[in-house]
């Protein structure tokens, strides 16, 4: 009776779109067998103790997207949160445009105790503190004990600031449970520099080495304006020798956006969310954190709304168009 209620059920519906039908638990072998002779998705299922309940199939292969994704990259797990939005460098590819001269638009250390405490009650699994050059804060060190105190937490750099005060901020913060990702774009200063500024490369490594000696978890991402082979090859050689390993090496394309004029074109339904956060509102994606068009909310406390809505929109989006998202890696 049950493959029956199914066939009536999914016959009505549109690919990716998902019934539900009443079912035993004593079904559900019967169930899987039928979803694998026609091409149907058996997504969830629900028994009370008495082996009664409800089974949800959707119509056609689209995976879900936590089974598709993995749990760790699932739209909550990641929380972004810009502490500032300017800038020691004037990288002239930078996707939210920080410069010295931007304006600060701080998040502030109250605010982002409680944005990572609602988070980690939601769910999250990871947060990413980012800007802007988050060591022109004074009390990034205070920052980032508070972030680690409920989850783990990456900190992006471009090393400039570590010297004082900023040094005593590195050493001030905890080895466990925290990683720096240090900006570097090549092996050599010439590519590096010319995106960054000059001597910006020499300073980077030295920051590397600094942070290695001093016992952190050190991750390297290099943004990538030409993918040459050469480049990339020298670039993780390099990054070798140094102690990074692979699984610490981050290369990424530069995305159209902020002060670059060239690279990816993104949008809202080309990207798998990472719920971003900035004193500006929440943005679907920490690449776009300066664009209208991946604005979520402006409204940044409670966070819980918008992490129910951006997940939400995302498992409707996957369902219809799953074959076109992909993740950009800023982390």
């Amino acid at each position: 009776m049950v493959i029956l209620d199914l066939v009536r059920a999914v016959a009505t519906l549109s690919a990716g779109q998902t019934a539900q039908v009443a079912a035993t638990a004593h079904d559900l072998d019967v169930i899987r067998q039928w979803c694998e002779r026609t091409g149907n998705t058996l997504v969830r299922f629900e028994f009370d103790r008495s082996g009664r309940g409800t089974v949800a199939v959707r119509r056609g292969r689209v995976p879900d997207p936590q089974l598709a994704l993995g749990p760790d990259r699932v739209p909550g797990a990641r929380l972004w949160l810009y502490t500032n939005l300017h800038c020691n460098l004037r990288c002239d590819y930078c996707c939210v445009a920080s410069s010295p001269r931007a304006p600060r638009r701080e998040l502030g250390a109250e605010r982002i105790a409680r944005l990572v405490a609602e988070a980690a009650d939601w769910g999250a699994s990871q947060v990413f503190l980012t800007g802007g050059e988050p060591f022109v804060l004074p009390n990034i060190d205070r920052i980032v004990r508070d972030c680690t105190s409920r989850l783990p937490t990456v900190l992006l750099t471009n090393r400039m600031l570590f010297r004082e005060p900023g040094l005593a901020a590195l050493q001030a913060m905890p080895r466990d449970g925290f990683a720096l990702q240090i900006s570097l774009d090549s092996a050599s200063p010439q590519l590096h520099d010319t995106h960054r500024g000059h001597g910006s490369w020499a300073k980077a490594v030295s920051g590397i080495k600094l942070a290695l000696a001093a016992g952190f978890r050190v991750r390297v991402a290099a943004t990538i304006t030409e993918a040459r082979p050469d480049t990339i090859a020298a670039l993780t050689t390099f990054l070798d020798n140094l102690g990074i390993p692979r699984d610490d090496q981050l290369i990424r394309p530069v995305a159209r956006q902020g002060a670059a004029t060239g690279g990816v074109l993104i949008s809202r339904e080309s990207l798998v969310p990472e719920i971003t956060v900035t004193a500006d509102g929440i943005y679907w994606h920490p690449v776009a954190a300066a664009d209208e068009r991946l604005l979520v909310r402006r409204e940044i406390e409670p966070l819980r709304p918008a992490l129910d809505q951006v997940y939400r929109l995302f498992s409707d989006q996957w369902a219809h168009t799953q074959s076109k998202v992909a993740l950009f890696p800023c982390a």
